[in-house]
This record gives C-alpha cells, structure tokens and sequence, in this order.
C-alpha cells in the first residue's frame, strides 16, 4: 500500500513540477527552481512516510510545501552578501598569530587566505565566516541558512580541510 502511495505521489508530483516551477520563479527564485521543486518533492515523501497513511490532499499539501519554501528562499534573499571589507576582517583574524611576525608576512598570509576564501563554495565561505568572524554556533548558523546543523558541521570541516592542505603545499608539506 505504502508503495503505492509513492506512486501515486510521483505521478501527482511529477504534473505538478512544471507549476512549481513556474510558481518558484514568479517569487524570484530563478536560479534555484528546479532546487525547490525537487525539495517540495522530498518534503512531500517524507511526510507521507512519517504519517505512515495517505496524506489527505496530497497536491494541497505539495504547495503548502512550496509556498513555505519559498517563503524561507525570500528570507535568504534579504540577508546581505558579505562584503570583500568583512572578508578581509575575516582574513586577518584567520591570519593572527600570538608570535611575532614582520608586517609583509602578515600581509602576504592575509592575502594569500583571502584568495584561499574565495576559492571555497559560497555557502561554506559563508558558513566560516558565521562561525569565525561572527562567532555564531553550529545551530544559528543552521537556522540562518536553513539547513541542519549537521550540514552546517560539514561545510566547516570541508572548509577548514581545503584551507589547511592549499597552506601545507603552499609550504611544501
């Protein structure tokens, strides 16, 4: 039955797509569309499997779904991109050590990591900055971004990992 009700969901899900998308893009979401009919899919399966029974109006529920969505891409939206001034603040808080060291050194290793942030994906830059520069945890970062706090403990791993092997070849490590 379970199955069933999967199929169901497709077939409905699957007339649906080119009306989420089109639904997506009206409120602005042009570049990311395709992401949150996807997503709006996903939320629908997994709420038909935690009920564990057919969802009463499954296509009311898949743009209750999308309408929510879209809603939190339009707060993403409004908070501001970082600044290349706050990246450059970032840098040099990344760069601080507690030895001494002469002024061209230090400003050789803060523009050599800025270049090194801007290499990184978006989000994980952004994520690093969060926690870095703004000194947020794990949690608000998730919640800023809308993502769990897993994912925004993976973009801090994957971030520091790529910092940490461009420095050792950069020393010859």
């Amino acid at each position: 039955m379970a199955e069933q009700g999967k199929r169901g969901l497709a077939h409905m899900f699957a007339e649906q797509a080119p009306v989420l998308r089109g639904f997506f893009v009206r409120r602005g979401a042009n570049d990311e569309a395709e992401d949150l009919v996807q997503e709006t899919y996903l939320r629908l399966l997994r709420a038909h499997q935690a009920q564990g029974e057919a969802i009463g109006n499954p296509e009311a529920y898949l743009f209750t779904v999308a309408l929510n969505l879209a809603r939190e891409q339009a707060v993403r939206r409004q908070r501001p991109v970082h600044s290349l001034e706050e990246m450059d603040h970032m840098t040099a808080l990344l760069a601080a050590e507690d030895c001494v060291e002469d002024a061209a050194d230090r400003t050789q290793r803060r523009h050599r990591l800025q270049a090194l942030l801007g290499t990184l994906p978006e989000r994980t830059r952004a994520v690093l900055v969060m926690q870095y520069r703004d000194g947020l945890s794990y949690r608000q970062i998730a919640e800023r971004l809308g993502v769990s706090s897993h994912m925004v403990k993976k973009h801090v791993v994957r971030g520091l990992s790529i910092c940490r092997q461009a420095m050792a070849a950069e020393r010859g490590e």
